[in-house]
């Protein structure tokens, strides 16, 4: 067996890990879109490195887009498999992806306009929302824990990682030349104690183990530091300063995490009385999807549950759908808090109330999750005060605030915490993957103090031959 390296390899995003199996089969582990600057992201989402027909089926770990978004393209390119997942995946899947659709479609008008006034010939959209739809018709809905044969000899499991709703390690058992061979992916591994998913569990004894390694150089900041700054934050500009508290999430899961902070907070009365907005459409039908899946919830919050059978509302806390509804909250004098996607502010609703808010220092931009360095978020949390949006520089005077703890990753701690299920002499190889190369040195040094000798950082593109 060979593992090919196509994504996430010495970077975080754009997870693809090919198996090519002695059989001649080939299964493909995630299929991600690089998210990042427009240069870099276009043509590693455009090309494979391999052929799209080649794949005989897909193992999805979970919704994230950095890790599904390019499945609608992979079957555009003629994939015909089926596409294995959890329920609680597909079910983000079938609103996630027809939104990547529509914002590559949207992302492609826009560029054709400049174009055009050029002379150049119009681009293509990587895929479109109707290919998104066609995609989800190859989706295989499969149990945590329950074994499912691919092909002859090649049989997995998924197994709760933690990471997000549905979301899930992969854990297999390929034959080959008589021998099994014992291979688990990660994929992102979530926290030690999540605040509403439950804790990932165990898997069994490996002999090669592909890694996430995305904070494998940082810890994140204590839990009960998250709710009193949120509180401290929440007083400091909505109510001293009579601003606006601006927060860029990730339409699913970071979202979901804060609206739940929210209402933990209400629920205390500690929320001042001020109007909290959601404003992203995938947002609200992710936090509907999250409501219809509360069996998946840790048992900390099924006992919220029994006093707040719904988390994620309360009194002043607003679901913005319309684009008209969206711009008039940026005219909105009274103080306020806005929840508006993508988290990385390279795209969407919230790159247009940061232009319209980052100007001011009554209000305060509060970041809640990893952002790719060379992204607006990246380049806020590095403290520039000059930033581009839309092509105009804008002087950041707005109070620019980064909390780790809510993160979905587990940091380096938590992370050999739940590799500590493995004996580390009886694993040949860890793969380590999702991460940047600096993150990744440091974690290699810190798994081989674990015990694990053989701790390897593929390259994009790389082969590897596990016989």
């Amino acid at each position: 067996m060979k593992i090919g390296f196509y994504g996430a390899a010495k970077q975080v995003t754009g997870s693809k890990h090919l198996l090519l199996l002695e059989s001649g089969k080939n299964i493909l582990l995630d299929c991600g879109m690089f998210q990042g600057r427009r240069k870099e992201a276009e043509p590693q989402n455009r090309h494979w490195g391999f052929d799209p027909l080649m794949i005989d089926a897909v193992i999805l770990s979970h919704a994230h887009i950095d890790h599904s978004g390019l499945l609608p393209k992979l079957v555009k390119d003629g994939f015909r498999g089926k596409i294995y997942c959890t329920q609680a995946t597909y079910d983000l899947c079938a609103v996630m992806l027809p939104d990547s659709g529509y914002i590559q479609e949207s992302d492609a008008e826009h560029i054709n306009k400049r174009r055009r006034m050029e002379g150049k010939k119009d681009i293509q959209p990587i895929y479109t929302a109707e290919d998104a739809y066609e995609c989800l018709k190859y989706f295989e809905k499969v149990n945590y824990r329950e074994d499912i044969t691919i092909t002859e000899g090649f049989t997995f499991r998924f197994l709760e990682n933690g990471h997000l709703l549905g979301s899930a390690a992969v854990y297999m058992e390929i034959k080959e030349s008589n021998q099994i061979k014992k291979l688990t992916y990660t994929s992102d591994i979530g926290r030690s104690k999540p605040s509403m998913l439950r804790e990932p569990e165990a898997f069994p004894q490996s002999d090669y183990i592909i890694c996430e390694s995305t904070y494998g150089d940082k810890l994140h900041d204590p839990e009960e530091y998250t709710t009193q700054d949120m509180i401290q934050l929440i007083k400091e500009t909505c109510i001293d300063n009579k601003g606006k508290l601006i927060i860029p999430a990730f339409s699913v899961g970071r979202t979901q995490e804060v609206i739940f902070a929210l209402d933990y907070l209400y629920n205390e009365l500690k929320l001042p009385p001020i109007d909290v907005y959601i404003d992203s459409p995938l947002s609200t039908k992710s936090t509907f999807i999250y409501k219809n899946h509360l069996e998946l919830f840790n048992s900390r919050m099924q006992e919220y549950l029994k006093k707040d059978p719904d988390p994620f509302s309360f009194p002043k806390l607003y679901f913005i759908d319309s684009a008209e509804e969206s711009k008039k909250l940026n005219n909105k004098k009274e103080p306020c808090i806005i929840i508006s996607a993508s988290g990385m502010m390279e795209a969407g609703r919230i790159r247009h109330h940061l232009a319209n808010h980052i100007g001011n220092p009554n209000n305060t931009i509060l970041i809640v999750g990893y952002c790719e360095p060379s992204t607006l978020g990246g380049k806020l949390i590095e403290g520039r005060k000059i930033v581009k949006i839309f092509g105009v520089e804008h002087v950041v005077k707005a109070r620019i605030e980064y909390i780790r703890s809510y993160s979905g990753h587990g940091d380096y701690q938590e992370m050999l915490q739940y590799l500590k299920c493995q004996n580390p002499n009886e694993t040949k190889q860890v793969f380590l993957v999702h991460g940047s190369h600096a993150a990744q040195l440091e974690f290699k040094t810190r798994l081989r103090r674990a015990g694990f000798k053989h701790v390897e950082i593929p390259d994009q593109g790389q082969i590897v031959d596990i016989n």
